[in-house]
């Protein structure tokens, strides 16, 4: 939907007795493969900067510090393909390297799909035909220089996750590196989405992976002090043993315009033609939120209580019990230190949740386990994941350790688990939390009987498909939200969850491109933007609003709890602030909208925008300090004349006839407004 579409094209040129080059091109995107294997990157369309320039090895290898990059090319064939992704053709070459004691051969198949134009797939293989054993340092794929034009900056989508919580779409300078490493990066910090984007103004490129589970490779970017930007695909630390074959995950390259989102959905519908099923949310998943989380971890059972009939009146429609009841990560028993009916105390607010009509989502840090727990001393050997020195692996947010995602016991003890939340104490959904749940390092545990420790990371998803699939049986509309703190997302434990959410912003900005991210994976997943209190100035609703995401608050009311560390008390006037955009929400509810991603590039389009449709009218959201000056407003229809309203301030902005699509305003901070189409006049 968003490249040029062109036809297959494979063209062999000869420049000299024995030199040839095989061009292949699919809609926008050009590809040359040399008579070594090396390849450019290039598109059809006249530039007044070109994408990239000259053959590189996108794809080689490096041996102790020696570069593998010529493969003498000694075989081509091209052959039509149609698979569960599609029609298209796969063109495969051989090569070979003979050379100082090395005998390597390369196998290189670039796969390109008539419905998925601008993009190719790239399948390698590496066979060591030598005598001795061979110790890879690394292996490079899609290998790219993107060069720069008139922009300053480049942008880009960088997908991993670190202890940072950095922002996932940011620009890139020169002196940039991030390595973008898909496994573990902190002890409890890893994966994330396997793609790295890199776009100017006019055009951009992207490459990534397309394995169906998580690999522990990078995507690094970087920019030297030169006029090139470049990213790639990389792995390292492999023995390739003489007479044996190194296959690797298969990894694509796309070309696109605009920004990330592009690419993202590109992707996305890929890896569903593939094989990966994300979950559609149900209507609950989009109901406004309330989370006791205000009042911290001492809270209150009557706190909890205290505050229902001011969540009710605001029109919040959920109620969640935070971090702080359990007897500890792993023993999700209610603590009868704190509560001396235990379990029972726990049944009864719950029953005062749902006589006040609201639903009641309990906080869970799955797959975290503290010592001492019950399982921790009956189950220590065969329920937790260990590190290859055979230490248990460690959870430095809840001073927990890693429970395997691949262990019997874990699915067991996570079942009564989900019996206790779910038909015991009757909650409707789950908030799991903790960055830990994004990513697993490999498991040494040898009573997990894995064939590669790497399967834990692997299989990983399986573990949340299993929680989500058990809490919908339980409850038809629950909702099984995902919070991995502050991380990139692994793109697939989407797969066992129907509420996404900003996860502990660190800004509103993080609040806005983590919606735009989610709304390109899947459009059919409800995104919570979190506690309004973590946005700018801790009030920022238009950042969620405007995006189309689910408002959320922690407030406390009539008081804080005495112990928190901060106040988030609802005075009278934040009461009339709060109730506003509750009731705009709800009335509104643009986060069941169709999110138009595609309209604005979110790093050169000034200023920031985001578009939401719903029937014919259209809602704008315009982000930026200070604006005085004209906007386009895209995507209108430009036969028809629309009313523009600024519907925060009930304020008529301006009247545009058809074919007009500007407007002047001035603003600071944040403009939402509405584009209402006047009504069609009915033929004669």
């Amino acid at each position: 939907m968003f490249f040029l579409l062109g036809s297959l094209i494979m063209m062999i040129s000869l420049s000299g007795c024995n030199e040839q080059s095989t061009t292949i091109t699919n809609g926008n995107l050009i590809l040359k493969v040399d008579d070594f294997l090396q390849t450019s990157v290039g598109n059809k369309e006249k530039l007044k900067t070109p994408l990239s320039a000259g053959n590189l090895p996108s794809e080689y290898l490096v041996i102790n510090d020696r570069e593998i990059t010529d493969f003498k090319r000694i075989s081509y064939d091209r052959k039509k393909i149609s698979d569960n992704i599609g029609t298209g053709t796969a063109y495969s070459f051989t090569g070979a390297f003979n050379n100082k004691g090395l005998n390597i051969e390369k196998l290189l198949t670039i796969k390109v799909y008539d419905n998925f134009p601008g993009m190719a797939l790239f399948d390698v293989r590496y066979h060591n035909k030598g005598k001795e054993d061979l110790n890879i340092k690394k292996w490079i794929s899609n290998n790219y220089r993107i060069l720069q034009n008139n922009d300053t900056v480049f942008w880009s989508f960088q997908g991993q996750s670190t202890e940072a919580r950095a922002d996932w779409i940011l620009p890139v300078k020169k002196g940039f590196y991030q390595q973008n490493y898909m496994g573990m990066n902190n002890t409890d910090y890893g994966g994330g989405i396997p793609v790295s984007d890199l776009w100017r103004k006019d055009i951009g490129l992207a490459v990534g992976h397309t394995s169906l589970h998580p690999e522990l490779l990078s995507v690094p970017v970087k920019m030297d002090n030169k006029n090139y930007a470049e990213l790639w695909v990389e792995n390292s630390g492999i023995e390739l043993k003489a007479g044996e074959t190194l296959t690797l995950p298969e990894t694509f390259v796309l070309i696109h315009h605009g920004d990330v989102f592009n690419t993202l959905r590109e992707y996305s519908t890929l890896m569903q033609k593939k094989g990966i099923m994300f979950p559609e949310s149900p209507e609950t998943a989009y109901e406004p939120i309330w989370c006791a989380w205000g009042y911290e971890r001492k809270f209150t059972m009557d706190e909890v209580a205290g505050t229902l009939p001011k969540v009710k009146e605001l029109g919040i429609k959920w109620v969640v019990i935070d971090d702080g009841y359990q007897k500890g990560e792993g023993d999700w028993n209610v603590d009868t230190k704190r509560f001396p009916e235990g379990n029972l105390t726990m049944k009864k607010m719950v029953r005062r949740i749902h006589d006040n009509g609201l639903k009641a989502k309990l906080w869970w840090a799955p797959l975290a386990l503290d010592p001492c727990m019950p399982l921790w001393n009956n189950h220590y050997d065969d329920i937790l994941l260990l590190n290859e020195d055979t230490s248990p692996r460690f959870i430095t947010w809840w001073n927990a350790y890693y429970m395997s995602p691949v262990a019997d016991i874990t699915y067991r003890e996570t079942q009564k688990v989900l019996n206790l939340f779910f038909d015991e104490w009757d909650f409707d959904g789950l908030k799991m939390d903790g960055q830990h749940m994004n990513a697993v390092p490999p498991d040494y545990n040898w009573k997990h009987d894995l064939d590669n420790p790497d399967e834990a990371p692997w299989k990983l998803p399986d573990f949340f498909k299993t929680v989500y699939t058990t809490g919908m049986e339980k409850k038809k509309d629950a909702v099984i939200e995902n919070c991995p703190c502050g991380c990139c997302v692994s793109f697939y434990n989407i797969q066992g969850m129907n509420q996404a959410v900003s996860s502990d912003p660190l800004s509103s900005w993080q609040i806005r491109l983590k919606g735009k991210v989610y709304h390109a994976i899947n459009p059919g997943l409800a995104y919570y933007g979190d506690h309004v209190e973590l946005s700018d100035n801790g009030d920022d609703f238009a950042s969620s609003f405007g995006v189309g995401a689910v408002l959320g608050t922690k407030f406390t009311w009539p008081a804080d709890n005495p112990y928190a560390e901060g106040s988030y008390l609802l005075t009278p006037e934040k009461e009339k602030v709060w109730k506003k955009w509750f009731d705009m929400y709800n009335n509104m509810m643009l986060s069941k909208g169709e999110y138009l991603g595609w309209l604005y590039d979110i790093g050169f389009d000034k200023p920031e925008t985001h578009v939401i449709k719903k029937g014919d009218t259209l809602y704008y959201a315009f982000y930026t300090d200070n604006w005085n000056g004209k906007i386009t407003l895209r995507g209108l229809d430009a036969s028809r004349a629309y009313t523009i309203n600024n519907y925060v301030d009930d304020e008529k902005i301006d009247n545009l006839t058809p074919g007009k699509n500007e407007i002047e305003t001035a603003f600071q901070g944040h403009l939402l407004i509405e584009a209402v189409p006047e009504k069609l006049t009915p033929s004669k």
